[in-house]
């Protein structure tokens, strides 16, 4: 991958910046996806792309902007110009009072380039670790028809929600995690300090040890020997799986295996779903075309392997088909959904149908989460029965062998 820096029109205004592409023609693509014209790239050289990694390196110590930042940016926005002060006035307002430093940095360089005479759109697309398209998209529309205050709102409400959405699953996670973390801690420290006791207690008596006591005592002997390798291990096949998911093919691998899941997998299917529905008719509701906004969620979504089917469905719209006929297609929704989208085509209320649709896989998922940890618990009781059968087997029947064949004496 080699670094490009461009210059471009977005909505009519001159942009600027450095984008990574494998060439010209990639970088171009790339560009024209987040509705940039480009008018010139150039290759940034080894030096050059040395010099901006230096000055950029602070960005990698201030932490990133949160979904609690975007959700309070938006609705301050919102009241902002809603009571008719001036952008400028109200970005400025908001870089002084904000608690993200990252955010801070944002709207303080968008203030100045609103001060140039830039739109705020174009001026957002700057910072694209701050505001995402679909951000920008909407900001951008906003300013267009004259309802930046509704823009605000809508982005206000996508974030609120997103935002409770993922407090819940965290929530019902938060206890089977710490269940998973303590018994991988008891694994270690049994093997590490309990059964070594044993082994040596064993090794005194000369006992004839039965196999699940010699598998103990053999990883025991592993753990205690090789510690630092198992470590190493983990911690190497950590950041080759980070690296392996962070690519296009594994990443798109990776996100359909999470919808596989089970128990979980289904949680996050419509919750993805749920996503893409809300912000689908969020973009419809404020005007923007149809395979726009499609091209837009399929990012939104944040799952390439969903992102993947949405743009199929971009793409079928762009042939002639019916959004009933692609959304069909794409195999991604129940009946009772599909059912929603063919009376949204014939009523032309799309965005409404949209919306119930995803208020309709938010009950489901608010259902699911509830019910989350009863369906983990079973799992978890029988790992650790399994955990105490193998240790009652290993250490606790030689011993009471031990002690049969000494009181038989």
């Amino acid at each position: 991958m080699a670094n490009f820096s461009y210059k471009g029109k977005l909505a009519g205004q001159d942009v600027d910046g450095m984008i990574e592409a494998l060439n010209e023609a990639a970088a171009a693509d790339n560009l024209q996806k987040r509705n940039i014209v480009p008018i010139k790239i150039t290759a940034i050289s080894d030096s050059k792309k040395q010099a901006a990694s230096q000055l950029n390196i602070s960005d990698f110590f201030v932490p990133n902007i949160t979904l609690d930042d975007l959700v309070m940016f938006c609705r301050q926005m919102y009241s902002l110009t809603k009571a008719g002060i001036p952008i400028i006035r109200a970005i400025s307002g908001l870089a002084d009072t904000t608690n993200s430093q990252r955010l801070r940095q944002a709207l303080q360089k968008v203030n100045i380039e609103l001060e140039k005479g830039r739109t705020l759109s174009s001026a957002m697309a700057a910072h694209p670790k701050v505001f995402s398209r679909l951000f920008i998209s909407m900001v951008n529309v906003g300013e267009n028809t004259g309802k930046l205050e509704e823009a605000f709102l809508l982005l206000g409400q996508y974030f609120e929600q997103e935002q409770s959405t993922r407090r819940q699953i965290k929530a019902a996670l938060r206890y089977p995690m710490f269940v998973i973390l303590a018994i991988v801690a008891a694994i270690f420290l049994m093997n590490l300090f309990v059964i070594p006791t044993f082994a040596d207690m064993f090794s005194k008596f000369n006992a004839e040890l039965p196999w699940t006591t010699q598998f103990l005592i053999a990883s025991s002997n592993f753990f205690v020997n090789y510690w630092y390798l198992i470590i190493a291990t983990m911690m190497a096949g950590g950041y080759l799986l980070k690296r392996y998911i962070s690519g296009k093919s594994g990443r798109y691998k990776w996100d359909k295996l999470k919808l596989n899941i089970p128990i979980v997998g289904s949680i996050i299917e419509r919750s993805t779903l749920s996503r893409f529905a809300r912000s689908f008719a969020m973009m419809l509701q404020s005007g923007v075309p149809l395979t726009q906004a499609l091209n837009l969620v399929s990012e939104a979504v944040d799952n390439a392997f969903m992102g993947d089917k949405i743009i199929n469905m971009r793409r079928g719209i762009e042939r002639g088909e019916s959004l009933l006929r692609t959304a069909n297609n794409s195999r991604l929704f129940t009946p009772l959904v599909m059912q929603m989208i063919a009376v949204g085509e014939e009523t032309g209320q799309v965005d409404s149908m949209l919306s119930e649709v995803a208020d309709f896989y938010d009950r489901e998922v608010d259902f699911d989460v509830r019910s989350l940890t009863a369906k983990i618990e079973p799992i978890l009781i029988a790992v650790v029965a399994v955990m105490v059968l193998i240790l009652a087997l290993g250490i606790f029947m030689p011993m009471w062998n031990m002690m049969s064949a000494i009181k038989g004496r």
